[in-house]
């Protein structure tokens, strides 16, 4: 599927999800930014990230850590 279309973008935001879920982490604004899918130009969706505490953004951290480290 085309990086453009918002079903593409829809699975990429699941596919997110379930990975911070694997790691304790959830992002609970995690989901479609609505003006890139309602733009008339043919830009890429982004997802927004959304904010998070602190305790969710160190989480975030170790886990991004971990990763780089295998």
């Amino acid at each position: 599927m085309h990086d453009h279309h918002p079903a593409a973008a829809d699975a990429c935001v699941e596919e997110l999800r379930a990975a911070l879920a694997a790691h304790g982490i959830t992002l609970p604004s995690l989901g479609l930014d609505v003006p890139t899918l309602a733009s008339r130009y043919p830009t890429r969706p982004l997802i927004a990230l959304g904010n998070c505490n602190l305790l969710t953004a160190r989480a975030l951290t170790a886990a991004l850590r971990k990763g780089g480290a295998a």
